[in-house]
């Protein structure tokens, strides 16, 4: 069965492509965050405020679980998740089809300006703070984005021509 992992920064289009791709390919969709957050029964922001560490180790151990399962997936993680207690491996796993689906710092500004209420890491910052502040994490997390097998560049595409163009890799 085919595991397909959709990284990248927020708003590369992970939760929107995430779905469409998994209904194209017959595969089950699975949302990291989503299930992290049914697991526990608090938001992701909840969490982060108790405890990132705390955080980051459910992360880990729920994406440990998800990947290591003989079942075939797509699934999308959290903007930071190959950041953190070296995830990036699972994206590198031989059974692992990795796609790190990258967008340009205009383009996330764009999709994120209008509503960073629903961020945590965004919240009140305006377009200037947010293009510096965007482009500092994606300097950080590029490495480990870098690590997926492939790499989709989805500026100014629909999400259903992300989807044919992660289809064509495999």
């Amino acid at each position: 069965m085919k595991k397909i992992i959709l990284c990248g920064y927020m708003a590369s289009g992970k939760s929107t492509a995430g779905p469409l791709l998994a209904s194209a390919s017959g595969l089950k969709y699975i949302d990291l965050d989503a299930v992290i957050v049914q697991n526990t029964g608090k938001t992701i922001p909840q969490l982060f405020q108790e405890s990132e560490i705390k955080f980051r180790k459910t992360e880990h151990e729920t994406l440990k679980e998800i990947v290591q399962s003989d079942n075939g997936f797509v699934l999308s993680l959290g903007g930071g998740t190959p950041c953190y207690a070296n995830n990036h491996l699972f994206l590198e796993q031989e059974d692992v089809i990795s796609i790190y689906l990258k967008a340009s710092i205009p383009e996330i500004v764009k999709r994120l300006a209008a509503d960073t209420t629903e961020r945590p890491l965004l919240k009140g910052l305006q377009v200037d703070a947010l293009t510096e502040f965007i482009g500092q994490h994606l300097f950080e997390r590029s490495y480990f984005y870098n690590k997926a097998k492939h790499t989709v560049i989805t500026d100014g595409k629909s999400p259903e021509v992300v989807v044919n163009e992660i289809m064509s890799l495999y």
